[in-house]
């Protein structure tokens, strides 16, 4: 890509995150300080710390997870008019890496995550950062950022040779993919399936052969990412991919 098309590329990036609108939801926390109840989760991350999540996470409730198409993206939060905000605590940023599940039993006032509602469930430390830990819920205004990730895009490699998992993660701009595409070098591009989450999976068989990612993100944003992986791939391994080609559809 040329530097003028990347110039246009970038501030049509910007553009869309400087024009997100906040909004009104609320936010809760799960887990300990340390962020025990926060791994694994609903997107199909792992181990939070080594996938550069760290604490700076939240699930999200029905109104905000779309099934798991939100996965990846990124929010800024504040809290916002109660006695239990912090003075000048500023904003936070966290990732979506979870699912804050409804519930339909009693009380009524424990139903934060059911429809319609829109609703922040915070890893303890970002929920402390902005509100009083006896607060328990807070109002909070919300609007989707642009993600600031260290390091390349990564792909780790699930299944067998008969069925392919591809979990995507550490995706900046938008953060949230909205499809991928695999290619061997003998091979011709395959549209991948989401299964769950940031899960994506085909049937093809690519054993033996390099792999190429395609990955679009909700923003149109289009990354080709070249022999990832070599031809002596195995299942279980991560790779991590710095340069990529780069197209605005």
């Amino acid at each position: 890509m040329n530097l003028a098309l990347a110039f246009v590329v970038l501030l049509a990036i910007l553009v869309s995150v400087a024009d997100a609108e906040w909004d009104d939801a609320h936010a809760t926390f799960y887990g300990d300080i340390n962020g025990g109840e926060t791994m694994q989760g609903a997107c199909g991350y792992g181990d939070l710390f080594q996938e550069g999540y760290g604490l700076e996470t939240a699930a999200l409730s029905t109104a905000l997870f779309n099934n798991g198409k939100t996965c990846g993206a990124c929010f800024e939060l504040v809290c916002a008019n109660s006695k239990w905000c912090k003075p000048n605590a500023g904003s936070i940023t966290v990732t979506a890496t979870n699912f804050c599940p409804p519930n339909y039993s009693p009380p009524l006032n424990t139903r934060w995550c059911n429809p319609p509602n829109k609703h922040f469930d915070l890893s303890m430390k970002m929920f402390v950062s902005i509100a009083e830990y006896s607060g328990g819920i807070v109002p909070v205004k919300f609007r989707r950022v642009k993600c600031q990730k260290r390091g390349g895009v990564r792909f780790e490699i699930k299944g067998n040779p008969y069925f392919i998992m591809v979990l995507v993660y550490n995706v900046g701009g938008a953060g949230d993919v909205t499809s991928l595409a695999i290619r061997g070098n003998n091979s011709p591009w395959i549209p991948m399936q989401r299964n769950w989450g940031q899960n994506w999976n085909t049937g093809v068989r690519l054993v033996g052969q390099r792999l190429s990612f395609l990955v679009q993100t909700s923003d149109g944003m289009r990354m080709t990412f070249v022999d990832v992986a070599s031809e002596n791939w195995v299942f279980g391994q991560t790779f991590e991919a710095s340069r990529a080609t780069l197209n605005f559809h």
